[in-house]
């Protein structure tokens, strides 16, 4: 696929929040979206092709691209930069409410399965894999109607139905272990495909080392009451969603990342950085203003540009060279919420 519809595919899905399928069906039905991504008259690839082609775009090269739409947006006088709006958001990943009992389901799921096509392209009677979903899908409803109550019989009911699914997941990884081992010493007997059992291989080095520490936190929330596990996994498939807490009453918790934007004249977004953690929103500032001044040279803040709507104006010249962000930054901290008081009493 050519760069440009890959790009124009890339933004398309982003903006509609499609799946891949959802893209493939409307490119294939829709004019206009051919049009604007150069497909035209020409065959729609997969949903499956889209996927991999769009993890090509890692995140240097998004930042590389990036960097090019703001350049141009600069030399075409859309974004002097004479402004900068900071503020923080989250972007949730696309996955279900984490729970214990749902994160177990999915591990011995996905180590099922992958053991499922190893045991396909072996010897016959190398590998014999149980299917667990029914089992699991009953300990899911057995926990999901004990959680209901909080009386001590149904707590009581809850943990051994815990009990019964961290047996079937331990039968599960005990079973994905012996298989790496015997791959690893050359012991396993392939008779058939030797890539698709690498790639079942690798799914269970990457799924297994999550598996056991879900069965770990489930061990801690359920028999020692410790909600605060380092490393909480919340998915097996985005390892790197987040609990975030932003205060909202419809929405207490948001699982994804905490992502900053920093906003330029037109609404064109001038940089963004991907936190760690849940930092507060003050945090942002410095990083916001360096970043802000090596994309448009030198950055003057006045007083009363100072606030959570317009955090301050850059300038060129002598003026915004011989302001330096270390020497901007405690007039930054010290102006900003008195610049805030002001600008509510002025509305």
């Amino acid at each position: 696929m050519a760069p440009d519809r890959l790009l124009r595919c890339c933004v398309l899905k982003h903006l509609k929040g499609w799946s891949f399928r959802d893209l493939e069906r409307e490119l294939r039905s829709n004019l206009i979206y051919r049009r604007f991504t150069h497909f035209d008259a020409e065959a729609i690839p997969r949903h499956n092709c889209f996927s991999r082609l769009f993890a090509v775009l890692s995140p240097a090269a998004t930042q590389k691209i990036h960097q090019r739409v703001v350049s141009l947006a600069q030399q075409r006088g859309v974004a002097p930069g004479r402004k900068c709006r900071v503020d923080t958001t989250v972007v949730e990943s696309n996955v279900h409410y984490p729970t214990d009992s749902t994160l177990l389901a999915d591990g011995v799921r996905v180590l099922s399965r992958s053991l499922a096509r190893i045991a396909q392209q072996c010897k016959r009677g190398t590998l014999e894999v149980l299917n667990h979903g029914r089992a699991v899908k009953y300990r899911l409803l057995e926990i999901s109607r004990a959680a209901k109550s909080q009386t001590q019989a149904s707590q009581q009911r809850m943990k051994d139905s815990y009990h019964k699914l961290l047996a079937s997941t331990r039968g599960v990884v005990r079973q994905a272990t012996e298989v790496l081992e015997k791959w690893q010493k050359g012991k396993l007997k392939v008779v058939g495909k030797v890539l698709a059992v690498e790639a079942q291989i690798g799914q269970l080095r990457q799924f297994l080392p999550l598996v056991e520490k879900v069965m770990t936190q489930t061990k801690e929330r359920v028999w020692r009451g410790n909600t605060h596990v380092v490393g909480k996994v919340l998915s097996l498939f985005e390892p790197h969603t987040e609990v975030i807490r932003k205060g909202k009453a419809h929405k207490p918790n948001e699982f994804g990342r905490l992502v900053r934007i920093d906003e330029v004249e037109n609404g064109i977004v001038s940089g963004y950085e991907v936190l760690a953690g849940n930092p507060a929103d003050t945090n942002s500032f410095v990083p916001a203003l360096q970043q802000h001044q090596a994309c448009f040279g030198g950055f003057f803040l006045g007083p009363e540009r100072a606030g959570s709507a317009g955090i301050g104006s850059s300038q060129g010249g002598a003026a915004g060279a011989g302001a330096s962000v270390a020497e901007a930054s405690p007039a930054a901290k010290a102006t900003l919420v008195p610049a805030r008081v002001a600008l509510a009493r002025r509305q």
